[in-house]
């Protein structure tokens, strides 16, 4: 629901919403844009509020917010307005994402994180699809009671996201430490078995800002942002503008919105499959890599060719297949990395807000000027997912190196009479690659 609710406004686009606010050149772009400013800015104190108030009421909490924003986008007479409501939409929003993502990190050893991981991702490509779905069947209620088709978008979708947001208050779990469904013996199981890869999880301190410092001595930490920002750029690019590309494909507005529906349907069930694999072989730098060769395939086929529908429609798919089976393994990789509740606290909200920095630059990929070709666009996505491929290979290096150390440490402590359980070092010292 969240990022259905943040990315309907390109469904909204196709049926006059910049008609009918009267947005002139880049407005429609600047409006995008406002989103990610509080977006980015409170991702990491979401994150220790979060671990503060406990998940189900927070995530509950941020879902109504940003289910009733949504829900009066759909009154906005101008392009003040929509800056507005946009605005209080990435402030609402701010904290879903990285919360989830932290939430489940602290529940799943590594060997099992990928799958999860990638199924709650995939509720994105879940929501480009059904968005299209739903926006084409929305399509026939134009003029209903006065009001336009994008405008009952916003409120039917808003909606729908307030009346969840009671449901999710009772369905969220909180943290292994604080869930109430759980017995004494299976918290203590739960703990134990996943001490050997958090360490100390330190679930009763507090967050600091000594904390916060400590985290952002490692360097890997800027690794894991930047390899996000570079997904985010082609991942925003597409699911706001793909409406708007099919369209200069010419077909008509609703047929717009059916069209859009498949690439992100096969991006799901890619993105599962390779989920399923990286899991299985306890791997990861390989499965980023083979998605993202497709998102370089995808972006160079609609960078040069122009006069073949089959072929351009085909390759919104194989861009769609790359960007969002690449996302959740960056963000698994990453989180799964780090140990205990501050260290995933802060570093998943950090990775999360700073690669939604790519969010301001994805609304200015596709300009109306550009059109039809948008060759300015789709070299900005190669681009990207060049940059996505160079970070991840030395954040690749980089684990690699440090996890020679162990097997130093390790070779010295089992010299020693007194040496310590060599399964249990390993666990802890040693990165996922």
């Amino acid at each position: 629901m969240a990022f259905l609710d943040r990315v309907n406004i390109g469904n909204a686009a196709v049926y006059g919403l910049q008609r009918d606010l009267r947005l002139v050149g880049d407005d429609f772009n600047v409006a995008l844009t406002v989103f990610f400013v509080p977006y980015v800015l409170f991702e990491i104190p979401s994150n220790i509020v979060l671990k503060r108030l406990k998940p189900h009421f927070w995530l509950s909490i941020c879902m109504f917010l940003f289910g009733l924003v949504t829900l009066l986008q759909g009154f906005v007479q101008s392009f003040s307005g929509l800056i507005a409501t946009r605005f209080f939409l990435g402030l609402a929003e701010a904290g879903v994402f990285p919360g989830c993502f932290y939430l489940i990190s602290m529940w799943y050893k590594r060997s099992e994180a990928q799958k999860r991981y990638t199924l709650f991702f995939s509720s994105t490509q879940l929501a480009g699809a059904f968005g299209g779905l739903l926006a084409s069947a929305i399509g026939n209620m134009n003029g209903l009671r006065g009001y336009n088709a994008w405008r009952w978008i916003f409120i039917l979708e808003g909606l729908l996201t307030c009346v969840l947001s009671f449901a999710t208050y009772f369905l969220i779990s909180d943290f292994p430490e604080e869930a109430k469904w759980l017995t004494e013996e299976e918290r203590v199981y739960i703990k134990e078995r996943l001490r050997t890869e958090q360490g100390d999880s330190k679930a009763d301190r507090r967050t600091t800002f000594r904390d916060i410092v400590e985290v952002f001595k490692d360097y890997k930490i800027v690794l894991g942002g930047l390899m996000y920002f570079a997904l985010i750029v082609p991942a925003y690019g597409f699911a706001y503008f793909s409406p708007t590309i099919i369209r200069t494909y010419g077909y008509s507005p609703i047929s717009t919105q059916l069209h859009s529906v498949p690439p992100f349907a096969v991006a799901f069930v890619f993105s599962v499959l390779i989920a399923f694999i990286s899991d299985r072989l306890q791997h990861r730098f390989v499965f980023i890599l083979i998605p993202l060769a497709l998102g370089i395939s995808g972006s160079a086929i609609l960078l040069r060719v122009h006069n073949n529908v089959d072929a351009q429609y085909g390759a919104l798919f194989l861009l769609a297949m790359g960007i969002y089976a690449a996302m959740p393994v960056v963000i698994c990789w990453f989180t799964m990395n780090l140990q205990g509740h501050h260290a995933r606290s802060v570093g998943t909200a950090w990775q999360i807000g700073f690669g939604n920095l790519g969010g301001i630059v994805a609304p200015f990929a596709f300009l109306s000027r550009d059109a039809p070709y948008y060759r300015t666009g789709y070299a900005l996505l190669m681009s990207m997912i060049c940059l996505a491929v160079v970070s991840a290979a030395a954040y690749f290096l980089a684990l690699w190196r440090e996890n020679q150390r162990p097997e130093r440490i390790a070779k010295e402590e089992l010299t020693r009479p007194e040496h310590v359980n060599r399964a249990n070092l390993d666990g802890r010292l040693r990165h996922i690659l």
